[in-house]
């Protein structure tokens, strides 16, 4: 395993909430897809959702994390068929609120115990206060996000640690 890699982070990207109308021929829709980056890691990309700002995707990725300081960038791209995908807003996943819920080591929590409360502000692009819950052993993080860059438009994401054997962890990550 890379000892340059602290651990694998799961994203789930849940749906969209009224995103912007993109599809000139149209006028009532978009075609949504996103795309989930971090660092230099390849792009990873849901599906495309044909003819709806309020989509559901409900698509799972993994993630290998380096640097927990390095914010997970979202784009919402409107696919197009005959011209580029358009641009419908983008918003970034600051990690480190949540890595120091995982690095409090909690355990025996009742399920969907509230461990932290993150409120939204101008570092971070929650649309509303985001909750790390326990949840079968795990913390996940659960965050409705802002796009930028759009007159409208929310992500509805979902992240949880993986710890990997052979991998530094968290542990000893200093924020």
């Amino acid at each position: 395993m890379d000892n340059s890699i602290l651990g694998l982070l799961k994203i789930r990207i849940k749906r969209g909430i009224n995103l912007a109308i993109r599809d000139a021929i149209k006028m009532r829709a978009s075609d949504p897809y996103v795309v989930v980056s971090i660092g230099e890691q390849n792009m990873l990309r849901t599906s495309t959702v044909k003819d709806n700002c309020n989509p559901e995707w409900n698509e799972e990725f993994t993630l290998s994390i380096k640097d927990v300081k390095t914010p997970i960038h979202l784009a919402v791209y409107d696919k197009d068929t005959f011209s580029g995908d358009d641009k419908m807003g983008d918003a970034d996943i600051d990690l480190k609120p949540y890595v120091q819920c995982v690095q409090m080591q909690l355990n025996k929590l009742p399920n969907g115990f509230a461990v932290k409360r993150i409120l939204p502000d101008n570092t971070n692009c929650l649309a509303e206060n985001s909750t790390c819950i326990w949840k079968d052993g795990k913390i996940i993080q659960e965050m409705i996000l802002k796009l930028r860059n759009v007159e409208s438009g929310e992500l509805v994401v979902e992240i949880e640690w993986v710890d990997v054997i052979g991998c530094k962890g968290l542990s000893e990550v200093k924020l």
